[in-house]
């Protein structure tokens, strides 16, 4: 789950974490009377999006008066925002978060994630602050600083002077951003983030250490132990396919292609659109149905994959377990009926009931195209999404 930079920074004021005073307006005239409480002679007026590249599409102004404040939010708020992580259709901005300018000496990137390859939590630093961090990572990596921490120990004065040195931070300067680190590390861990991202920590001239930025993603899986977090969910950012399928537990997320996905497990979902991909295929979206699916259950993933207008060709990819292959079969005809499919129908299911859900789809008098092996799956996939 993700929230906008206004509330991840109310989450980190929990934290000691450095931070701007600001405030969120929904009207122009409430951003100039936010600018006006805080006080000062330049604010910064910044879109909320979950998305990052907002100041290169628009969504970041510095405004010098309070006329300028107004102006500007009455600018960006309504807007439909594009970036490079919205994709060309962009976001609608309903809000935007004024805060007060600072002095600003360097911009460095701190981020926390974890690692799959150490399975430890990672904190990592740069100097290459206030840019595209993909881009830094993709051509000069070894400007980002990596530092794993033992799951036994936790965050040490060790891993924040390694970082801030790193980084050519020193004295009193160099203090404060480790009290920064620990506090995002504590952060990051107390509230169960799967991201948490900084780009640009700042120091200013007056050698404060300050979050100009906030990006927190949070484990979906976790939300129950955090009812604080889960009550900051923007659905106006969310997909409604998404929103949908989560009610239903179905694990989904819209992509951009044209071949429909329905699939039990992660894995295997991943896999599966790996082999369309292969095989000049473009898949529609992941959706993971899970072990515990039901006939109703599939017929809604259905409904949900159909949604999508791009869609011209489904892909079932079933491996029974405790789902069985015939509950699947029988969800996959009760949708086909009941939703009256008109595009190309791909399933090839393995496991337990295999042969009795074969059974089910060959006396459906249904047009399903039967496949032997994830390979034949997926070619006679992509043909029939050509072909369409």
């Amino acid at each position: 789950m993700n929230v906008h930079e206004y509330q991840a920074k109310e989450l980190m004021k929990e934290f000691g974490i450095g931070l701007l005073k600001g405030g969120v307006a929904t009207t122009p005239e409430q951003a100039e009377k936010v600018a006006k409480d805080l006080g000062g002679n330049i604010w910064v007026v910044k879109a909320q999006i979950h998305a990052g590249g907002r100041g290169k599409g628009g969504g970041v102004k510095l405004a010098k008066s309070l006329e300028e404040v107004k102006q500007y939010a009455n600018e960006i708020i309504g807007m439909t925002l594009v970036t490079h992580q919205t994709g060309p259709e962009g976001k609608k901005v309903n809000q935007v978060l004024i805060e007060q300018g600072c002095d600003i000496d360097h911009e460095y990137y701190v981020g926390i994630v974890l690692d799959r390859n150490t399975s430890k939590v990672t904190m990592m630093a740069s100097r290459e602050g206030g840019v595209e961090i993909e881009k830094v990572a993709a051509e000069t990596p070894d400007k980002i600083i990596k530092v794993a921490i033992d799951p036994a120990v936790g965050f040490t004065s060790f891993v924040g002077r390694k970082l801030g040195f790193s980084i050519g931070l020193e004295g009193d300067t160099l203090k404060k951003a480790i009290k920064f680190f620990e506090g995002l590390y504590n952060l990051y861990v107390n509230k169960d983030c799967s991201i948490a991202e900084i780009n640009p920590m700042v120091t200013t001239k007056s050698g404060d250490v300050i979050a100009l930025d906030a990006k927190l993603n949070f484990d979906d899986n976790a939300l129950f132990r955090h009812p604080d977090v889960e009550k900051l969910r923007d659905e106006t950012e969310e997909s409604a396919q998404e929103l949908e399928a989560g009610k239903f537990g179905l694990s989904y997320i819209s992509l951009d292609g044209n071949i429909g996905c329905l699939v039990n497990g992660a894995g295997l979902a991943m896999a599966t659109l790996d082999i369309l991909k292969l095989y000049g295929g473009e898949p529609a979206n992941f959706l993971d149905v899970g072990g515990g699916a039901t006939k109703e259950t599939v017929q809604k993933a259905f409904s949900i994959i159909l949604e999508d207008e791009n869609v011209k060709a489904i892909m079932v990819n079933i491996f029974g377990g405790i789902m069985k292959c015939d509950i699947i079969a029988e969800g996959v005809v009760a949708a086909a009926r009941e939703l009256e499919l008109k595009v190309p129908l791909v399933v090839r299911l393995e496991g337990t009931n295999v042969e009795i859900g074969k059974k089910i789809l060959n006396e459906s008098g249904l047009q399903i195209i039967a496949a032997d092996g994830l390979k034949d799956a997926a070619e006679k996939a992509v043909a029939a999404a050509k072909g369409a």
